[in-house]
Parts: structure tokens; C-alpha cells; sequence
């Protein structure tokens, strides 16, 4: 086990530990800061998925500065990045802060992502990740640490910085799966 498979799998060991702080009834209470009234709970909450987030660039950096890029690794970053995200996205939906229908959207489109993935792992084609997923990738991170956030500082402004980050999000993650398809569709179609 290296480092960057380590960093990977402490990802996944945050995603319970941010769950029970923006899930389950703690007793910390609520404070306002700067026109923002929030739980102390989801505030934690949203700094460790913060922190998971960092992990998925920290992980790469080492794989790739210390050659340790291993097929473990190739299943398993993409796995815990997911993962992450889904999480975070239904207990949006839950606690409704996040619109059932764009976490439907999100979700769906990495499952698809990931079926084309797995066409093509079995044909020996590796597919990287493109940057316009990965600037995808950015802007989910950003909208859902917004909205645990209860859009923290931007609610002092009236402005709906979460809302428009998740649209952002929704918008790029369409636009990125689309391109994917494009791009790849000669491994659908191979496997007629």
C-alpha cells in the first residue's frame, strides 16, 4: 500500500465522519456569522469534505511525482471521488438544501461515466479524465461545500452563491458528460 493509495483511502474513511456531522442531531447548536445563521455541525461537516476534497489532488501529485501509479490506484481514486460526492449530494437532498433533480443529474452522470469507464478497462483502454471534468469535478466541490455552508459569506451580500454554484455544477457536469460520450463513443459502439 503507498502513499497516494493511503491519501485515497483516507478519502473514503472522511465521507462517514463528514456525514455525521451534517446528518446526525449533535448537540453543538447554531451560530451566526457574518448574516449567516448555521449549524456548527455542518460547519465542520463542510470542513472535512473540504479536507477529502484536497485528498484527490494530494494523491495524484504523489502518485505522479513518485511513480507510484498503480492499477489500485487507477480503480480506486475515481471509486472514492464518487463516493464523496454522491454522499455529500443525497444528504443535500435530505436536509434539503439541494434540489432532488440536480443530484439525480449529478449522480446519474457518473454512473454513466463510469460504465463507459469499465467498457473500455475491458477492451485495455484506459480513458483520462478531461479538463472539463475535472473543472467539473472543481465546481461540484465548490457548490456543495457552498451549500453546507449555507452560503456562508455570500448571505450577508444576498447573494445566492450556492444556488448558482450548483447550477454551475449541474450545467458543466451535462456539458462534460456529453463531450465524454462524444469522445468515447467508438467504445460503445465497439461493443455491439
Amino acid at each position: 500500500m503507498n502513499l497516494p493509495n493511503k491519501i485515497t483511502i483516507s478519502r473514503i474513511f472522511l465521507i462517514p465522519l463528514f456525514m455525521i456531522f451534517l446528518l446526525a442531531p449533535l448537540p453543538f447548536g447554531d451560530f451566526v456569522f457574518l448574516g449567516t445563521t448555521m449549524p456548527v455541525a455542518h460547519f465542520i461537516a463542510a470542513l472535512i469534505f473540504i479536507i477529502a476534497s484536497a485528498t484527490d489532488w494530494l494523491d495524484g501529485y504523489y502518485a505522479r511525482k513518485l511513480n507510484l501509479i498503480t492499477n489500485f490506484g487507477k480503480f480506486l481514486d475515481p471509486l472514492a471521488d464518487k463516493l464523496l460526492i454522491t454522499a455529500a449530494l443525497i444528504a443535500l437532498v435530505e436536509l434539503q438544501l439541494l434540489p432532488a433533480w440536480m443530484a439525480i443529474v449529478i449522480i446519474s452522470r457518473e454512473f454513466a461515466v463510469t460504465g463507459i469507464r469499465l467498457v473500455a478497462a475491458a477492451d485495455g483502454e484506459v480513458i483520462a479524465a478531461s479538463p472539463l471534468g475535472k473543472l467539473k469535478t472543481v465546481a461540484q466541490i465548490v457548490a456543495i461545500s457552498a451549500l453546507m455552508l449555507h452560503n456562508w459569506p455570500f448571505q450577508a451580500l444576498s447573494l445566492p452563491f450556492d444556488m448558482l454554484a450548483i447550477w454551475i455544477a449541474t450545467i458543466l457536469t451535462i456539458w462534460s458528460g456529453v463531450d465524454y460520450f462524444q469522445k468515447n463513443k467508438h467504445i460503445l459502439l465497439k461493443s455491439k
